[in-house]
C-alpha cells in the first residue's frame, strides 16, 4: 500500500509514526512565491516536469524539517523570502513506498495548477503496490498437503471443517 502525504500531512499521526520523528518544520504564511526544482529529472513521479515550476502564491515552509534522511529527494523548494526545503521526498517501509510533497496550503488555489495536479497523478501511480497482491487471508496448510511428508504430534486447538479446515 502507498501513502502521498501532502502539505501540513507532514504532522499527520500515521506520518509520524511511520517515519519515527516529530516531522517538525520552520513555516511562514506570507503568500510569497515558490519555485520548485526538480532534483530527479528520471524519477516517475517528475514524468511530464520541466526542470521547475512555480507557484504564485503559497505558505513558506524551511528547512530543518525533521524528517530521517529520504530516500530520495524528489523535488526542492526554494521561497521568495530566500528559504529552501526538500518539497518532494520518498521513503519506503516495508513493501509500502511513501511520498510527501509540501504545496497546497488552503487559502491558495495550489491544487488547479496543472504542475501539481501531474506531479499528484504520477505520485499516485509511483505509490500503487507492485508485485502480486498480499494474502488477505489465513488459510489453513493441511498436513496432506505439506511439501515433505509429516506426522501429526500432539493436541490440535481446531478439527477438520472448523474455521475453513479441511
Amino acid at each position: 500500500m502507498g501513502l502521498i502525504v501532502l502539505h501540513s500531512g507532514h504532522y499527520a499521526k500515521i506520518f509520524k509514526r511511520l517515519l519515527g520523528t516529530t516531522c517538525s518544520l520552520t513555516w511562514r504564511e506570507a503568500g510569497e512565491k515558490e519555485r520548485i526544482w526538480v532534483c530527479n529529472p528520471g524519477h516517475p513521479i517528475t514524468q511530464g516536469i520541466d526542470r521547475y515550476f512555480e507557484i504564485p502564491q503559497e505558505e513558506m515552509y524551511g528547512e530543518p524539517f525533521a524528517i530521517p534522511n529520504p530516500d530520495e529527494v524528489v523535488f526542492l523548494s526554494w521561497f521568495q523570502g530566500g528559504e529552501a526545503f526538500r518539497s518532494g521526498a520518498t521513503w519506503k517501509r516495508g513493501n509500502g513506498k511513501i511520498f510527501f510533497f509540501r504545496p497546497g496550503h488552503e487559502t491558495y488555489p495550489t491544487y488547479h495548477q496543472k504542475e501539481v495536479r501531474r506531479v499528484l497523478q504520477n505520485a499516485v501511480h509511483w505509490a500503487r503496490p507492485e508485485g502480486s497482491a498480499w494474502i488477505d487471508s489465513c488459510p489453513n496448510a493441511p498436513i496432506e498437503k505439506a511439501a515433505e511428508k509429516i506426522v501429526q504430534q500432539g493436541a490440535t486447538l481446531h478439527k477438520p471443517g472448523e474455521a475453513g479446515l479441511r
